[in-house]
């Protein structure tokens, strides 16, 4: 009787154990089975022992992104641990502390990678939400180049010309990462349409974590939160805000959206595209 309560749990996955993944894992974990994957054994374990110990039922595995047959494993994982009703992305890197190179190996490659591996083992209801970011809404893309990014093989997506126009600019690679989320999202849902699920993205502003508190130190100019002012929200988000988002979006309430981006940025998005370039 226990194996059969233990397989029939409902289970969630989650990429990415920092500030805006363990948000994710707690908002969404109550009384599911947790799989927490991360690149990082200290921080896997760190979150997996805070999250045991706060009664959630959380395992970790480690897990490259990157790597096709290490998010497949993952993949593989999960589905053997109950019912898939949600994975949430979001495992990634910044420019202010990564090469351009990683940056599109992480954020592009590994998001094609897990959009492909667990749409093979999606079921009816589950729901895939990929944490991209408010840069892809201000990336410069030609139509002919967001097409490749949205549907090219993923072995041929880091020799794309828009991947390899941006040489080493590690800030310019985010960007194009960010929106080949995006568009590579929409592309997808049809395939997870078939299999009665869904797929999206959220795209965050400025959220108060170890990764944008990096990025802030690495900007000199203090350029990140003069945004934030500017845009007129005042403050950074909260990774619990982002973790509201994702539950919305994986949740009875948005079962006719897939395929699409949810901004949750505090106006920024809107004032780099209507007001900054006025001043």
């Amino acid at each position: 009787m226990q194996d059969r309560t233990h397989c029939a749990r409902d289970v969630v996955v989650v990429t990415g154990a920092g500030g805006m993944g363990s948000a994710v894992a707690r908002r969404l974990g109550s009384g599911r089975r947790v799989i927490l994957a991360d690149a990082s054994p200290g921080q896997l374990d760190r979150t997996v022992d805070a999250m045991s110990a706060e009664g959630y039922a959380v395992r970790g595995v480690l897990t490259d992104v990157s790597d096709r047959a290490s998010v497949e494993k993952l993949a593989e994982t999960a589905v053997g641990e109950g019912r898939l009703t949600a994975v949430v992305h979001t495992a990634g890197v910044a420019a202010a502390t990564s090469s351009a190179r990683k940056i599109f190996e992480v954020d592009l490659l590994g998001t094609v990678h897990v959009i492909e591996a667990f749409e093979q083992v999606a079921v009816r209801g589950t729901s895939l939400v990929c944490v991209s970011s408010m840069a892809g809404h201000y990336a410069s893309l030609s139509r002919e180049d967001e097409a490749a990014l949205a549907t090219a093989p993923a072995e041929e997506l880091l020799a794309l010309g828009a991947v390899t126009a941006v040489g080493d600019d590690p800030t310019a690679a985010y960007i194009v990462a960010k929106r080949a989320n995006h568009v590579r999202v929409q592309a997808a849902a049809l395939a997870w349409n078939l299999r009665g699920a869904r797929v999206n993205t959220v795209s965050p502003g400025v959220i108060s974590t170890a990764m944008s508190k990096a990025e802030a130190d690495a900007d000199s100019d203090g350029h990140m939160l003069k945004m934030v002012e500017a845009c007129g929200a005042g403050r950074m988000g909260t990774p619990g805000e982002i973790a509201d988002a994702v539950a919305f979006l994986t949740g009875p309430q948005s079962l006719y959206i897939t395929g699409t981006d949810l901004l949750v940025d505090g106006g920024q998005a809107g004032w780099i595209h209507w007001h900054m370039k006025h001043e």
